[in-house]
């Protein structure tokens, strides 16, 4: 491959504004029966919670940014602009989902040196307009598929749509079979008016985020979960809640608040028992995350 990728400080970095919010009408209204004083001794707590949510939000954020930033500049490279081979992938569709191992290797060598500096993506694809897959790297992935077009995925749709890059909604993916967030940036020709070619997709690493959440020292009974604007867990401070696929946090309204692009603390039940809940929404691209910190009433 003759073209250099760049790997540095690509992320784009945003920085949010924090401002301190009164606790004690949250506090006060969501639970009657605790008193001021109890309300006045969680002020601090509370404001240092959205402290830390905010550095977390951040992290995040550059974390995606940083992703389609580095997809967005492999979709300009001259090698990846380049038509697709659609006549061998006719051929080989059905068999190989996708063309072979040793095909397009300057599109397949472009993926495979971003996922040797990117650790925080699992998997790189290439997906024809019509939605059928033209390769996966690395290629264990492409012979795990057990579908060859892709074209209900809403990252594609939405890549389509937009003509622009998109984070689809937490699926769980055809190929590894984990769950995944997925970042699709559509890719044109030079030539023909910038003709759409396909999308370039990547995987994002959630085992990744799991990992930093468990190292985090929290207090006993604490508990700090990533969830997607429909109510999908993405990661979790708790290793043996993150596999309890039936958590539900949408009847939450703490969730709903952040939802709705607002961040606070309020007390609420959190399964059978009160809870001090501290939330912050990361807007995602186009798309919002929420982060919940939840805490026992002492």
């Amino acid at each position: 491959m003759n073209t250099k990728l760049f790997i540095g400080t690509s992320a784009i970095i945003l920085l949010y504004g924090l401002t301190t919010v009164s606790t004690d009408t949250l506090l006060s209204s969501a639970t009657p029966n605790l008193d001021q004083t109890k309300v006045n001794s969680y002020n601090e707590p509370i404001n240092n919670h959205l402290l830390s949510l905010n550095v977390l939000t951040n992290s995040l954020e550059n974390r995606l940014y940083g992703v389609a930033s580095i997809l967005e500049f492999a979709s300009n490279l001259p090698e990846m602009k380049s038509v697709p081979n659609v006549s061998l992938l006719n051929t080989t569709l059905e068999t190989l989902h996708g063309i072979p191992q040793d095909s397009d290797l300057q599109k397949r060598n472009i993926a495979q040196e971003i996922l040797s500096h990117y650790h925080e993506i699992a998997g790189i694809a290439f997906i024809m307009p019509n939605g059928d897959t033209y390769f996966m790297e690395p290629y264990a992935l492409q012979s795990n598929q057990t579908k060859n077009n892709l074209a209900y995925r809403d990252y594609f749709k939405g890549s389509i749509a937009t003509n622009d890059t998109y984070l689809g909604d937490i699926i769980t993916s055809t190929s590894s079979g984990v769950k995944r967030a997925i970042v699709a940036v559509p890719v044109f020709t030079e030539k023909n008016n910038g003709v759409l070619t396909g999308v370039l997709v990547g995987s994002i690493e959630l085992g990744l985020l799991n990992k930093e959440l468990q190292s985090l020292d929290l207090s006993q009974g604490q508990r700090i979960v990533y969830v997607d604007s429909n109510d999908t867990k993405l990661a979790d401070s708790d290793r043996r809640l993150f596999t309890n696929s039936s958590e539900t946090f949408s009847n939450l309204k703490s969730f709903q608040n952040a939802n709705e692009g607002k961040f606070g603390s309020i007390v609420e039940k959190v399964g059978q028992d009160n809870m001090l809940v501290t939330y912050y929404p990361m807007e995602a691209l186009q798309n919002r995350w929420i982060v919940l910190w939840i805490q026992p009433i002492s």
